[in-house]
Order: C-alpha cells, then structure tokens, then sequence
C-alpha cells in the first residue's frame, strides 16, 4: 500500500474544518475558480454540518459496530504484522513500522531528513497492541441483506442504531399522568432528574444545584440578597447581602464553586465562594459588560464551558466560561429574549423570544428559526425551552418549548429543498404544521375534503415542485397510483404537481398535446437545501387553554427531558408538574378527553352508565359508547399499525385512504 492515512476525527463532530469562515485567501484552480469552502459530495446537501452528520451515523451503526473488530485487527491488532498482515493484504514500507529505523543514529543529514519527510508524508504504523483477534462487539442481529455497507448513492439510516425507545422517535406515543407528579406554592422555575431517577422540582426565581441538587439559590427578594437553601427543608443556610446594584432576575451555576448572576444592571456578574473564617463568601470574580439592557433569562454548559444570556435588548451574548471573555452576540431576535437553552452534546443553542424560536450553532451561526404563533391560537409567548440530548446524529431529536397558551410543542430541524425556478410555490411549513393537527384532533373537519384523494394532500411537497419537463410528464401518468399508495402504507401524501400550460418555444405540438423536450437531470447548483424548523407533536393534556376538558388550563414555565429520553416532564403556572412517557401497553393517549369530562355518547348522545360504558375513539379521542365505536381500523398516523376502536366518521375517514 501507498501511504497510512484514516478519516481524522473531525470528521465525525466538527463540521467547521470544512469551512473557509475566516475567508483565507486559498489561490484559484487552473480554471480561474477561487478556492474557498471544501466540496461536498451530493448527499451532503451542500451542508457541511450534514456532511459530519452522516458520517457519525455510519460510524456508530450496528453495521459499523459489528466490523469493529475487524479494524481493530488491522490497525493495533495481529493482522498488523507478519504473516496475517500479508494475507490480509496489509503491508506497508517497512520505514513505516515503529522502531524499524533509528533516524537520531543516521549521522548523514540529508538521508535523516528524507526519511524523516518520507515518515511525514506517508504516515507511521501505530504500537501494535494485540497479539490475537480481538472479540467482537454484541450488537443485535443484523439483515443478511446487510452483511455489506450500501452504495454511497443509499443512506446510511439502514444500518442505524434503532432509537425507537426514545420518546422523540415516536411523540405521537406519550402518554400522560392523569395526576401531578408534584405541586408547589408557586408557578414552576425548573425541573430535573438525578442519577437515581427522582424528579425535583423548584418555583421560579431558584435553581438546583449540581451535582447533588440537595440545595437550590434562591433570589428576588426585597432586600435584593441571594440565598442558598435546602431542597428538603426549604431552611436558609447561607444569605449574601449586597451584592448586585439592581434587581436579580436570573442566575445560573456550572459547578458547586461559582454562582453567575444578572437583572436590572445590565451587567452579568461571575462569583467565587470560598471560606473565610468558617463563614461562606461571594466574591466578584469578574463582571461581563455588553448588554445594554435587563437581563432576563441565562444557561450554561459545563461541556462546552460557554455561558449565554438573553436580554431585553433582544439579543444573546456568548461568553467563554474560562477566560470570562465576550465570545459573540446573537442579534436579530424580534422581541426581547425570554428563555435559552444549551444542548451539551452538539453546543447548539435555541433562544426564544416572543413566540419565537430560534437555533444558532455555537460559533453564532444561526441556523433555523420559526414563528411558534402559527401553530397556535392568538398571540404567544414561549416561557421555556429544552432540548434533547441522545445520539446527536439523530435527526429525530426534538426542541421542546412550552408557551403561554398552555401547549408544549416539539420542533426537528430538517434540510428542505429548496428550487431556485420562480414558478415555485412556497407555503409556510408553520402552516403546515398547524392544518395536520387540525386533521388530526378534527379528522370530521378533515373529512370534508378528504373523499377525493387528489384535493386531499399535504402541502409539504407544494414547496417544493419539479418543473423539468419530463418530470411534468411522470407526474400526470403516476399522480393517482402514488396517492393510493401512499395513503395505503401510512405516509403523508404528496401534492399534486400543477401543470404550466405555457408552451415553450422548443416544444412541438401532437394531437392537441404539448411535447416538450426532454429536459437535463438536475444539477446539484440548481437546488438550495435550507434547514428549517419542523413541527412534530405537541402535548394538551392538563395545561392547554385550547382544551374544553382541561378545568384548570395554564401557561407552561418549564420543561424538561428525563434521563433515559423516555419521558418529559412539564411545569406550569400553578406549580403543577406533570410527565409524559413511553408508557408499555393500554392507556390515555394526549388528545383523548378525559372521562369525567363528559358522561354521554358524542354520537348518539346515550348515558354512560355501569353496563354502557366509556370508549375513546383512537383516532379523535372523543368519547362514544360500544355501538358507535364497534369498528377497528389502523391508524397509521396515530402509530396504530394494528386494527384498533375508532368511532363511525374516522372510520369512514381512513377507510376512504385505504
């Protein structure tokens, strides 16, 4: 072999290598075209954070993690050398061997240098450090159809690690308590999990603190001090005076040793506590200048060790935890920042204001953001924000925001297409979003416009339409077959392409019929891939104001995912804190209406009594008795793929799609 080179990490987390941000003049290529990004290959998308992104989906695969052994092998294994090595056809020049040649013994300058350079470019052998095979990884059993990686035209998502078990795979599937986990005096500040499963839980304007979260800081009192207390007896154990010029409004705290605060002052105030004479003390490490008004929200990242804070000024400030220095500001926000939150495995950072949600990369890019209002009801206001953090290759992961209106709603970033033809009708994702959930919380009002097929499509792929000419034709003959089977195997339907009735010049006309030419394949150059935020789910039980059932509605003020990813915890204005989760088997979905609420038949208006019992139709959650809900069906939508109790209009409704 020529040379021993491997994919340098980077390429599995850092897609910033691939980029020329800070514009380095690089030279031109022969043909007069000036270096700058690295190019990409098509199934990046042009995006270099796609680009990393499906090389750490491969890498961690169960494809991947079954062949692990083999490169184990070859690189610090037996096959590295000797007769193994030859076998396996994995033989380099001897100098790249360790110990092979002493370059500090070779007295002739000249052939020290070229062996040294000979080394440097080529590459050196690793410490081979097994001398028999080294066992393979347990991973579940993999496809005979699998046992060879797919071409580089195929994703990579078939050989994935399954992450069904999180509660992001599938929100359709959480189910929530039909009782508070817990209750507190006032409306909720944060919620947590330990390592030891147990949820806590505290009021706005206090915070836990790591690791332990035994203790929690308190603020927003009227003699402006700062108090440390215990989680079990609420009993103030350290109080410090004096210590900000204005009002606190936010505090935040990386480790047990220091405490960041900000509020009315402008001025983000970083603080030491030692021990004095026995007596705890605050001491003014560093105050950090760049707001130009209150601050009113902040999060930390110990892993990235970045802090950022969101002020009234609508803008966000980085700050570098170490050096205590300004980083760079996030501008740009439509209204004063409400909530941030930091995702300590990627960096990404979301912060909201008004009904606002964005996404910026850790360097200060932003990435995506969307208006929550259009999914909702009236004006909104986002309280808070978290994110999930499990395989951060996953494209399922959710952002999660919890509003005034009293709904917690899950966002996914995608790449879209986007075509630079002018002909192109771009509708609003947002609005999007919001008529699927109408169709599915009002599968009778969806039902008006669902018995033609064709007028009963999502406008997901409207956006985006192909206007090659041979792409027009395909449509007109494949529109209704793809539709049925779409509708069949469960997946959103795609919209019907409009025809152009303008004629170009190159077309010839046959029988009355327009003829156009044939048209080149789509280049790459001529489609834009934009990452935008999606809607995914939302939760309604209890907390929503949009709900007639929910007797004591209320605005979410804090969200939270468990450890595992398999539940999410919400709190609200009254200081009711509530959980979803991926409960197994039977049980009250999220849009079902809750049994009390309602003691009578939504069909035929019959009383439920001992003998005539309650059943939740699967599909709209409302109540009918056993004859009006006698049929089953799937529900491909609600992630029912057996046949399951649905009321007479659903089914007539899904019955029309199969």
């Amino acid at each position: 072999m020529a040379d021993v080179k491997e994919l340098i990490p980077e390429f599995f987390y850092l897609p910033d290598f691939l980029l020329n941000t800070n514009k380095f003049e690089l030279g031109e290529k022969q043909s007069g075209v000036k270096l700058n990004h690295i190019g990409l290959p098509p199934w990046a998308k042009g995006d270099a954070r796609e680009f990393v992104r499906k090389h750490r989906e491969a890498l961690e695969c169960d494809y991947v993690s079954a062949h692990l052994h083999e490169w184990i092998d070859l690189i610090f294994g037996y096959k590295q050398q000797g007769k193994p090595a030859v076998e396996a056809n994995n033989v380099f020049h001897y100098l790249f061997y360790e110990g092979n040649v002493d370059i500090y013994s070779i007295d002739d300058p000249l052939k020290r240098n070229a062996i040294i350079g000979f080394i440097n470019n080529f590459g050196q052998i690793p410490k081979q450090l097994f001398k028999r095979p080294h066992p393979q990884k347990k991973v579940k059993k993999l496809d005979p159809a699998s046992s060879a990686p797919s071409p580089a035209t195929q994703s990579v998502s078939h050989y994935s690690v399954s992450s069904d078990r999180f509660f992001f795979s599938n929100p359709e599937c959480l189910k929530p308590c039909m009782s508070p986990l817990k209750e507190l005096q006032e409306s909720v500040g944060q919620i947590t999990q330990t390592e030891k499963l147990t949820v806590l839980a505290v009021e706005q304007h206090k915070i836990l603190l790591p690791p332990l979260y035994s203790k929690y800081l308190a603020w927003g009192f009227l003699d402006h001090s700062l108090r440390i207390c215990n989680y079990d007896s609420e009993k103030a154990l350290i109080v410090f005076e004096n210590l900000e010029s204005g009002e606190i409004l936010c505090a935040c705290c990386p480790n047990t040793r220091t405490i960041i605060t900000a509020g009315s002052s402008t001025v983000v105030n970083v603080w030491k506590l030692s021990d004095s004479r026995g007596k705890a003390v605050a001491k003014l490490r560093q105050p950090l200048y760049g707001h130009t008004a209150p601050v009113l929200c902040m999060a930390v990242s110990s892993a990235f060790n970045i802090l950022v804070s969101g002020s009234v000024d609508q803008t966000c400030i980085i700050w570098d935890l170490s050096r205590l220095r300004y980083v760079t500001q996030l501008a740009n926000h439509k209204a004063p920042v409400a909530a941030i939150a930091v995702n300590n495995l990627t960096g990404a950072i979301a912060s909201c204001a008004s009904s606002w949600l964005y996404l910026w990369s850790v360097n200060g890019e932003l990435l995506a953001s969307v208006d929550t209002a259009s999914t909702g009801i009236g004006s909104l206001q986002i309280n808070c924000v978290c994110m999930s953090e499990a395989n951060e290759w996953d494209t399922d992961n959710v952002i999660i925001t919890g509003s005034s209106d009293g709904v917690t709603r899950m966002w996914s970033v995608e790449l879209i297409k986007q075509s630079k033809s002018p002909f192109v009708n771009r509708s609003k994702l947002a609005s999007r979003a919001n008529e699927q959930t109408k169709s599915l919380d009002h599968p009778e009002l969806a039902s008006l416009d669902s018995t033609n097929p064709m007028t009963s499509v999502s406008s997901a792929s409207e956006e985006f339409v192909d206007l090659s000419s041979d792409a027009l034709l395909r449509s007109q003959s494949s529109s209704t077959q793809s539709v049925t089977s779409s509708l069949s195997a469960g997946r959103p339907v795609p919209t019907a392409r409009r025809t152009l009735s303008v004629q170009s010049e190159d077309s010839s006309t046959e029988e009355g019929r327009v003829q156009p030419v044939p048209a080149k394949r789509r280049t790459v150059s001529e489609c834009n891939w934009k990452r935008q935020l999606i809607f995914r789910s939302k939760l309604t039980m209890h907390t929503a104001y949009e709900r007639k059932d929910n007797k004591e509605p209320a605005a979410v003020t804090a969200v939270a995912c468990s450890r595992d990813h398999r539940s999410v915890f919400v709190g609200d204005a009254k200081g009711r804190v509530f959980s979803w989760s991926m409960a197994e088997g039977s049980g009250p979905a999220d849009h079902w209406i809750k049994d009390e609420e309602q003691d009578s038949c939504t069909q035929c208006d019959s009383k439920f009594t001992t003998t005539n019992r309650r059943h939740h139709c699967r599909n709209c959650g409302q109540l009918f008795c056993a004859k009006c809900s006698k049929h089953e069906i799937e529900v491909p939508q609600r992630k029912y793929y057996k046949p399951v109790r649905v009321c007479l209009v659903c089914y007539k409704t899904l019955k029309s799609h199969t």
